[in-house]
């Protein structure tokens, strides 16, 4: 408990919102110095430490350093403001998701793999144990939509098995860290309406950009959000028109108006928002696609469901959750994903965020019990 918490600390002191180099050099120190594990950092500042035999199944512990800027309650001179109080650590990046990331790296260290290499070069084979690889993975730019991640994908980083250690604490019941098999991902986009200026005297002379893009939003409107179900858990998914911009002056006809859609989306089926470009003077362009993720493999998500049960008193299950996370890139590469990890519904991005941290020891043991399960 005590290296979980302490490591936690020193993490979330580093400042991350704006750069995380800082952070990924600490990550990537400790981890050569305190595990036997094969430790890299890539072009962009992701993390990696590897141990096992890669000719097996490979299982990753994936999470990120970078972090959402701080309140200003959150910092002072430049440094992150830390308080432990009620067992539980205050500070930006304690939930979201420096604390899981520290829970992860002990538990690569702490884990027995078959086929590893001690640190003086010996080999620590148990020959009951199934041949398989451990991963550590910390990405950079998750906030910043998955930067990191992709990065890291395109370079050909596609464990068979990951835990995404985001938040799954709390989702089912209080007190009891859960499984997601599914989440939503997030599309947003533009639908931009041109027409032609005209003095508003003669509105005739014109073609009122705001009425094409107002036909758009009707038709949007009447569309229906798809449904997906995984592993009995059904997510719905949504859109909305959030920003309407058009206009230059009180008495012009407008040329011009832009309208904002968030679409909240399932695995499987999307909205069919390109039908808005079939009106006239009307486009519709995409400009952030984050995946959803469901997963794959009912066999993984039993068995990190049983490694749930057995390292707490509360009855875990499977749950989605309406949140996109690295592991809807790593699922849309072939990666086999659960989400499992400390936070709790309401505390990223918050300006008094905090994580628990007898939950962070459960997450320790969680991911210690799934990779002995996969690899150990």
């Amino acid at each position: 408990m005590d290296d979980v918490t302490e490591l936690t600390r020193d993490l979330v002191a580093i400042p991350s919102h704006e750069d995380e180099t800082r952070a990924g050099e600490f990550i990537e120190a400790w981890l050569c110095e305190e595990t036997d594990g094969e430790v890299t950092r890539d072009e962009a500042g992701n993390v990696f430490a590897r141990k096992g035999s890669r000719e097996g199944a490979s299982l990753a512990l994936v999470g990120h350093h970078d972090v959402v800027p701080p309140a200003g309650t959150q910092i002072e001179d430049g440094e992150y403001v830390l308080e432990e109080r009620d067992g539980r650590l205050y500070g930006r990046g304690t939930a979201d998701m420096k604390g899981a990331v520290a829970a992860a790296m002990c538990a690569f260290r702490d884990s027995e793999v078959s086929g590893s290499s001690d640190r003086s070069g010996g080999s620590r084979a148990r020959d009951s144990a199934p041949a398989g690889e451990l991963v550590f993975a910390s990405f950079v730019g998750e906030e910043s939509g998955g930067v990191g991640a992709r990065f890291a994908i395109e370079a050909g980083f596609v464990p068979d098995y990951a835990v995404v250690c985001e938040g799954s604490t709390n989702y089912s019941k209080p007190g009891v860290t859960d499984v997601v098999v599914a989440h939503k991902g997030r599309r947003g986009s533009t639908i931009t309406a041109r027409g032609a200026a005209s003095h508003a005297s003669e509105p005739e002379a014109g073609e009122n950009a705001i009425y094409r893009a107002c036909e758009a939003v009707d038709l949007v409107r009447g569309l229906d959000a798809p449904t997906a179900t995984v592993l009995e858990n059904r997510l719905s998914g949504s859109v909305a028109v959030t920003e309407i911009d058009g206009g230059s002056a009180m008495n012009v006809i407008p040329d011009h108006c832009t309208v904002t859609v968030d679409e909240r989306t399932v695995p499987g089926e999307r909205t069919s928002l390109e039908r808005t470009g079939e009106i006239g003077g009307v486009e519709w362009a995409v400009d952030q696609d984050l995946p959803p993720m469901a997963c794959s493999d009912e066999g993984f998500a039993r068995a990190a469901l049983e490694a749930a049960r057995e390292t707490q008193e509360g009855a875990p299950e499977l749950v989605s959750k309406p949140h996109a996370t690295d592991a809807g890139w790593l699922a849309e590469a072939g990666t086999v994903c659960v989400v499992c990890g400390a936070s709790e519904p309401g505390e990223a991005h918050t300006d008094d965020e905090s994580v628990s941290l007898s939950v962070l020891e459960r997450c320790y043991r969680l991911y210690r019990a799934l990779a002995s399960k996969q690899v150990g």
